[in-house]
C-alpha cells in the first residue's frame, strides 16, 4: 500500500519535474549562445552542436528550481485535494509521505554535484574544441559576408578583397594593429594565410603575409614576408567557474597554467627582460668596442648592433630608446656576409607580446643605408621584426620559474642583475595579488559548488512543506514562496564569492557566507515543518 502510493507521489513528481526541466533548459541554453554567435559568427549547424553542449551548464541551475516547482505544486495539489489527510487518516504519517519528495530531492543534489564538478565544465571544453575546430572557417566566413575579421582578444584587425577557403588564402589584405601604446599601424600585402592552432589553455592566430608594406604615423616602408602572431585566450574555458575540479587542483597547483596569469607574468618578465637587455647593451657599449648581437627567429640572420646609449622608455617599460650614433649591421649567417649597414641618429627597440616566446622589433629613424656594390641611399625608417631575445638573458628569468622570481623582486631579495624601480615592482606586486585573487576565486568556487548542490535537499523539501502550507491559495503561490528560500540561498552563495574577491577580508569570510546561506535554509525547513507537524 505505501509502495504503491509512493510511486504514484514520484511518478507524478517526475512527470512535472521533466517537463519544467526541458522548457527552462531550452530557453536559458538558447540565451547562453547569444554572445558566441555574436563574437564567431558561427553556422546553423554549429549552433545545434553548441545547444548540446551547453545543456548541463543550464541544468545545474534549471534541476533545482524544477523540483521546487515539481514539489510545490504536487504536495501542494495533493494537499488541496485533501489526498494527504486522507493519507494520514489512514495511519500514514507525515514523514512518510514526504519519502518520494526526499528521494527526488538526493537525486537532484547528487546531480548537481556531478555536473557542477565534471560534467557542465567538460561540455564546456567541448563547446570551445568545436568552435575551434572551423575557427578558420568562421575567419573565412565572416570576411566574405562583412570584408573584415577581427581577431578574438587581440588587437588585429583583418580586411581582405577576397577570401578562398579552400587553398586558405587571402588577397588584397589589410592587417589594421591597434597597439594602445602607438599609434595605429596598417599593414598591406598581397596575400597572406591565417592558421589557427588551438592548446589547452589558449589559441593561436598566425598570419602569413607575403610582400608586404607597412604604414604608420612616419612614413610607409617595405617589409617583404612578415608572419604576424597573436595569442588569444577561450571564450569561457579560461574562466575559474567553468573549471573541473582536477583543473582547478591543477591551477592550484602551478598558476601558469590558467591563462590570464600567463599572459599577465609574460608582461611583466617582458618589462624584466627588457630591463636586462638595456643594462647589458651598454655594459658591452661602455666596455668594448664589439657590436652587441641578436640572431632573428629563424636563425638566417644576424643583426649586430652599435648604439652610443640605451635607456628605458619612462612611459613604455617594455621599449627601449636608442640614442646616436646607432649601427646596425645585416650579417647572413649562412655565408658570414655583411648585407647591408644602417646608420641612424637613434631608434627603437621594443617587445612584441603577442607570442610566447621572448621577441624583439627594431626601428631606426632616418637611417643611411650602405649595401656591398650598390650606392648608399636613405631611408625614412627601417623596421626590423622577429628578432630573437638573448638566451643568455632569457635564461636568468625562466617563464616556468617566474613568479617566484616576482616574489624575490616584491620582497627586495632577487639575485637578478639588475635593481627594480618602482614600476616594475609594482607590476610584480600588481602579479601576486592576482595569484591570491584566483586561489581566492577556486576556494571560493568549490564551496559554492558544495553548497549549492547540499542546498538542494533542504530546497526541495522546503517547497513541500510551503506546497502544503499554501494549499488553500492558488497553486503558483506555494512556488512563488519557496522560491523566497532559494532566493535567499543564492544572495548568500553570491556575497560569499564576492568577499573572497576583496583583497581587504580573508577568503574564509566568504566561505563563512555560503555555508550560513546553507544553515539558515536548514533553519527554515526544520521551522517549517515543526508547524507543518503542528498543525
Amino acid at each position: 500500500m505505501v509502495f504503491i502510493l509512493h510511486r504514484y507521489i514520484f511518478r507524478e513528481l517526475f512527470r512535472v519535474f521533466l517537463l519544467a526541466t526541458v522548457a527552462m533548459t531550452l530557453m536559458l541554453s538558447a540565451g547562453m549562445l547569444v554572445p558566441i554567435i555574436s563574437q564567431f559568427g558561427v553556422s546553423p549547424q554549429q549552433m545545434l552542436h553548441l545547444l548540446g553542449y551547453f545543456l548541463p551548464i543550464t541544468l545545474t541551475f534549471v534541476l533545482p528550481m524544477s523540483a521546487l516547482f515539481a514539489a510545490s505544486m504536487i504536495y501542494g495539489r495533493l494537499a488541496a485535494d485533501r489526498e494527504l489527510d486522507a493519507c494520514r487518516a489512514s495511519g500514514i504519517s507525515l514523514w512518510t509521505l514526504v519519502y518520494p519528495g526526499l528521494t527526488l530531492s538526493i537525486l537532484v543534489a547528487a546531480a548537481n554535484l556531478g555536473l557542477s564538478f565534471y560534467v557542465a565544465p567538460a561540455f564546456v571544453h567541448r563547446s570551445e574544441r568545436s568552435v575551434k575546430a572551423n575557427a578558420e572557417q568562421i575567419l573565412f566566413r565572416n570576411i566574405q559576408r562583412k570584408g573584415y575579421y577581427a581577431l578574438p582578444q587581440s588587437r588585429y584587425k583583418l580586411f581582405a578583397d577576397f577570401a578562398d577557403p579552400k587553398n586558405n588564402l587571402l588577397e588584397g589584405v589589410v592587417i589594421v594593429d591597434l597597439a594602445e601604446d602607438r599609434p595605429a599601424r596598417l599593414v598591406t600585402a598581397e596575400r597572406a594565410r591565417v592558421r589557427i592552432d588551438t592548446y589547452s589553455d589558449y589559441n593561436e592566430a598566425a598570419i602569413v603575409a607575403q610582400n608586404s608594406h607597412r604604414l604608420d604615423e612616419v612614413a610607409p616602408a617595405f617589409i617583404g614576408n612578415v608572419s604576424i602572431t597573436t595569442r588569444f585566450a577561450s571564450l569561457l574555458t579560461d574562466k575559474i567557474k567553468f573549471q573541473k575540479l582536477e583543473q582547478l587542483k591543477r591551477i592550484q597547483a602551478d598558476k601558469m597554467n590558467y591563462f590570464p596569469i600567463c599572459q599577465q607574468a609574460l608582461e611583466v618578465r617582458a618589462q624584466l627582460a627588457m630591463k636586462l637587455l638595456a643594462a647589458d647593451i651598454n655594459a658591452q657599449m661602455q666596455t668594448t668596442s664589439e657590436y652587441y648581437q641578436f640572431e632573428d627567429a629563424d636563425r638566417t640572420r644576424v643583426y649586430r648592433l652599435s648604439v652610443g646609449q640605451c635607456q628605458i622608455d619612462p612611459k613604455k617599460p617594455s621599449r627601449i630608446e636608442l640614442t646616436g650614433p646607432v649601427r646596425l649591421l645585416q650579417i647572413d649567417a649562412l655565408r658570414n656576409s655583411l648585407t647591408i649597414q644602417y646608420d641612424s641618429p637613434r631608434g627603437v627597440l621594443a617587445f612584441e607580446l603577442e607570442g610566447g616566446d621572448l621577441r624583439l622589433e627594431m626601428t631606426l629613424d632616418n637611417p643611411l643605408w650602405q649595401r656591398p656594390g650598390v650606392p648608399s641611399g636613405r631611408s625614412l625608417q627601417k623596421y626590423v621584426n622577429n628578432i630573437r631575445f638573448p638566451e643568455k638573458l632569457a635564461g636568468l628569468i625562466p617563464a616556468d620559474q617566474f613568479l617566484s622570481k616576482a616574489g624575490d623582486i616584491v620582497l627586495g631579495q632577487s639575485d637578478l642583475p639588475v635593481a627594480a624601480d618602482a614600476s616594475l615592482k609594482a607590476a610584480c606586486r600588481n602579479l601576486l595579488n592576482r595569484l591570491q585573487r584566483v586561489d581566492n576565486e577556486i576556494y571560493a568556487e568549490i564551496h559554492s559548488r558544495l553548497v549549492l548542490g547540499l542546498g538542494c535537499v533542504a530546497l526541495i523539501l522546503t517547497g513541500i512543506a510551503l506546497g502544503i502550507q499554501f494549499r488553500g491559495g492558488h497553486m503558483l503561490t506555494a512556488f512563488g514562496a519557496s522560491a523566497i528560500p532559494a532566493g535567499l540561498l543564492v544572495v548568500f552563495i553570491l556575497s560569499g564569492k564576492e568577499l573572497t574577491k576583496n583583497p581587504a577580508a580573508p577568503a574564509m569570510t566568504g566561505v563563512t557566507v555560503m555555508w550560513t546561506g546553507l544553515i539558515v535554509l536548514g533553519i527554515v525547513t526544520l521551522i517549517s515543518y515543526r508547524k507543518l507537524l503542528r498543525t
